[in-house]
């Protein structure tokens, strides 16, 4: 039982020293993240420096998708995939 328990633990413990060690783009920064709620619709926006740069939408119903400025436009494009390289591992589900 007790070797059982030392290799999970040596386990959770590498797990958590590679999450902890994964390098951000120090020039942009963290993303600050926002979540709304509207309707049967959540929206998560994605800041860097206080710059939106992108919106990602869960319907309830159906997939989710983003939104992410259009150059000089002003405007929202939607897009399938996000376009931010942000750390989206699941570790645990249940």
């Amino acid at each position: 039982m007790s070797k059982q328990l030392l290799i999970l633990l040596a386990l959770f413990m590498s797990v958590t020293a590679f999450a902890a060690g994964v390098p951000g783009d120090p020039e942009e920064g963290q993303p600050e993240i926002s979540i709304h709620h509207q309707d049967d619709t959540t929206y998560y926006e994605y800041r860097i420096n206080g710059e939106l740069r992108e919106i990602k939408v869960v319907p309830s119903v159906g997939k989710p998708y983003y939104l992410v400025p259009s150059e000089g436009h002003g405007s929202m494009v939607r897009i399938e995939e996000s376009s931010l390289l942000i750390p989206k591992w699941v570790i645990f589900r249940w």
